[in-house]
């Protein structure tokens, strides 16, 4: 059985400020109604494939189960990596959770965050490389190029062996006179960072030129914990994990790699100008979102995200446009992949915009804050249905909360009572307190917050159901 491992703990700065370190790109609606992540475990809910296993960090947990409940696909596992330590530490904890479930198991190790428009095609591909894996094989995916790329890795293959081509070597990101040269030559494919190999396989490539990743890797693995639906990793084990990519640590070591081409259409989405590529677009080359107008341009990205939000744009050539409630992003579209600097500087600068998303997911739904200022702040809350916040106090501030959808049930110290549409509760400061949603629909609040201290951390939490501390 081929086990799919998504990987999905990466920040995506290159797509601000749709995509931040608190809700990354793969989780975003970039070019559908899924989100990039939801395509992925889509592209191998079928026949022939194990549930997904997901690896993710603990701030996305709740988004990764919520996003495969709305495409109905449950998980095999949610690994939940302590921090982020690149790809390989990420591929090793896959490989050892496969294997201890499924001695004969297949891993195929996926980013969560590439377009590949045809599924049968890409699904074709990974069966052409089974045969090479079974016989003990580490299969890569090389991508066909279409142009002289700059911005991927390269894989330069050779002849054919048990069904795929031999892989001579990894190549880092070319200039652009190598790209010419690579590109000119069938040989060279561009580097999709998938694997196809046999669990035993993969962890013995690890015990045999990453040792110390295996063994420090294994230790953190043994000592995890389950949560909820959660596989949490130990910390403190897992802080001594050497940080690498998978390609250094053993891909560009072993010398049983073999390669499988893959010529239909790919994006790893890296970055604006990659996603005018891929978006539809008007007769001169627009693509715009539902609230943004394009007047006399040529070859523009327009998106307007907030839905009250209008963007327009008048004789620009070239040039992407981003606009959320809490920040703007204009570029030409050749400078785009410059956002990266763009954030550097907002996080020196202590803009929270460089790292927050302005709504706060969380696991009963989520939260945006409407206005904020001295002494006050005015929320808009969305609770899922048959979810409930923890039961908690605050030390520093009183809260309002007025119904504006659905039904809350609502506790006060030792009151418990519902609220509906229209109604309004005061929380006294120091009450203890929860809001939950009893109904099918979601419910909606408005909350006003009135206090010396209004940050997230005056929380003192007493129960709560998502095990948060």
């Amino acid at each position: 059985m081929i086990h799919p491992v998504l990987l999905c703990g990466g920040s995506g700065t290159r797509l601000w400020p749709l995509s931040r370190k608190s809700y990354p790109k793969q989780f975003a609606d970039l070019l559908g109604e899924d989100s990039l992540f939801q395509a992925s475990a889509r592209r191998f809910a079928c026949a022939g494939f194990a549930d997904p296993l997901v690896v993710t960090g603990d701030p996305f947990r709740f988004i990764v189960t919520e996003q495969l409940d709305a495409v109905g696909i449950r998980p095999a596992g949610i690994l939940i990596e302590p921090e982020g330590r690149n790809t390989a530490p990420a591929a090793c904890a896959a490989a050892i959770d496969v294997l201890e479930r499924d001695a004969e198991g297949m891993v195929l190790l996926l980013p969560s965050d590439h377009a590949i428009p045809d599924a049968d095609a890409f699904r074709a591909t990974i069966a052409q490389g089974v045969a090479a894996a079974e016989s003990g094989q580490i299969v890569t995916f090389g991508i066909k190029p279409t142009r002289a790329e700059t911005g991927y890795g390269w894989l330069e293959t050779g002849a054919e062996a048990h069904g795929a081509l031999t892989l001579e070597r990894f190549i880092e990101k070319p200039d652009q006179a190598r790209a010419e040269t690579l590109f000119a030559n069938p040989r060279y494919l561009w580097n999709a960072g998938v694997f196809l190999a046999r669990a035993d396989v993969l962890v013995r490539a690890f015990q045999t030129h990453a040792p110390e990743i295996l063994k420090t890797v294994a230790a953190a693995m043994e000592a995890a914990k389950e949560d909820l639906s959660f596989t949490r990793i130990d910390p403190a084990l897992w802080a001594a994990v050497p940080d690498d990519s998978i390609d250094f640590a053993v891909m560009e070591k072993a010398g049983n790699l073999s390669a499988v081409r893959f010529d239909g259409h790919w994006s790893d989405l890296g970055g604006w100008e990659a996603v005018w590529l891929e978006s539809g677009k008007d007769s001169d080359g627009n693509a715009v979102s539902d609230n943004a107008t394009a007047l006399e341009c040529r070859n523009t990205l327009l998106r307007a995200e907030a839905p009250d939000q209008e963007l327009v744009a008048i004789g620009l050539e070239n040039v992407v446009a981003v606009a959320m409630r809490d920040a703007v992003m204009v570029a030409d579209i050749s400078k785009a992949q410059n956002v990266k600097t763009a954030v550097k500087v907002l996080k020196e600068r202590g803009a929270k915009q460089a790292l927050e998303f302005p709504i706060d997911h969380r696991p009963w739904g989520w939260f945006e804050t409407l206005v904020l200022a001295d002494r006050f702040q005015v929320k808009r809350i969305h609770v899922n249905p048959g979810a409930a916040l923890s039961l908690q106090s605050h030390h520093h501030r009183s809260e309002h909360w007025i119904v504006v959808a659905g039904t809350a049930k609502v506790t006060v110290d030792d009151d418990v009572k519902l609220v509906t549409e229209n109604q309004s509760v005061y929380i006294p400061l120091g009450a203890v307190h929860r809001m939950e949603n009893p109904g099918k629909v979601p419910m909606v609040l408005i909350e006003v917050q009135t206090g010396t201290y209004l940050g997230e951390d005056d929380i003192v939490r007493y129960e709560d159901v998502y095990s948060r501390s």
